[in-house]
């Protein structure tokens, strides 16, 4: 993997990867130089053997991600506006084949919040703020923010956090659901990892393709040959006769030992 100048990576023995945003001294603001990183490491650890799990986080505890550049947001024209380059990357996340889990502490903010959003589960520490704060810059979250955020606090939830650019505490958000877990401050990447461990331990194939069914049928597909489709595959799996096999043998063992 190329060296990165914005962002960190990692990947432990588990097959937990971590991807940090890595200009603290901005609050992690996402930049172009940071999406093209971004978009390029996505790309690697889509297909490295040895990633099960992708968490990302912020450097420092002051922010997840402050939301977009808005030096460079500000000198952006039409023609940079359809290009997508945001939208891009957080539905490059969204299709990341293996789970991902944001853990955030302090700010996530715009397009900070869309990132997080385009991951599969949220964790954040009891002091982080969320909220989608554009339309207050005379814009609204086009990068995924009306389409993601509805799916996980319904439509007229959505319109309020957008329409009046509301930043929420982590207490609010949990409520909401637009994060999972809520942890003390500091410990959100722990929990995060918690919950990577317990994923990891699980049949590799099987979650990927759980992950493939959701967010097709999340997109309205029809869910019967999805499912259909996808159990079929795992049912000729070695995992899957490894895994059963050793399960019969546990429980035989135990019987007898009864």
């Amino acid at each position: 993997m190329n060296e990165t100048r914005t962002i960190r990576i990692e990947v432990d023995e588990a097959g937990i990867a971590t991807l940090t945003l890595d200009r603290p001294e901005v609050r992690n603001a996402i930049d172009l130089e940071m999406i093209q990183e971004l978009t390029a490491s996505l790309a690697s650890l889509a297909v490295d053997p040895r990633v099960r799990v992708l968490i990302l986080k912020g450097a420092g505890d002051k922010a997840f991600a402050g939301g977009a550049d808005i030096a460079q947001l500000r000198e952006r024209r039409t023609l940079e506006a359809l290009q997508q380059v945001n939208a891009r990357l957080f539905q490059q996340l969204e299709d990341f084949p293996h789970p991902t889990i944001a853990a955030i502490e302090g700010f996530a903010l715009g397009g900070g919040c869309e990132l997080a959003l385009a991951c599969d589960l949220r964790v954040a520490g009891e002091t982080a703020k969320l909220g989608f704060p554009e339309v207050g810059l005379g814009i609204f979250p086009a990068a995924g923010g009306t389409h993601r955020l509805p799916k996980l606090v319904g439509l007229g939830k959505a319109k309020e956090l957008v329409f009046t650019g509301r930043i929420v505490g982590a207490a609010q958000s949990l409520e909401l659901g637009l994060v999972e877990h809520v942890t003390p401050a500091g410990g959100a990447e722990a929990r995060a990892r918690e919950l990577a461990a317990e994923i990891a331990k699980n049949g590799g194939l099987a979650v990927r393709i759980a992950k493939l069914a959701f967010n097709a049928i999340a997109r309205g597909n029809d869910p019967e040959p999805i499912e259909k489709l996808g159990q079929a595959i795992l049912f000729e799996s070695q995992d899957k006769l490894d895994r059963m096999g050793a399960f019969l043998e546990k429980r035989k063992k135990k019987e007898n030992q009864g």
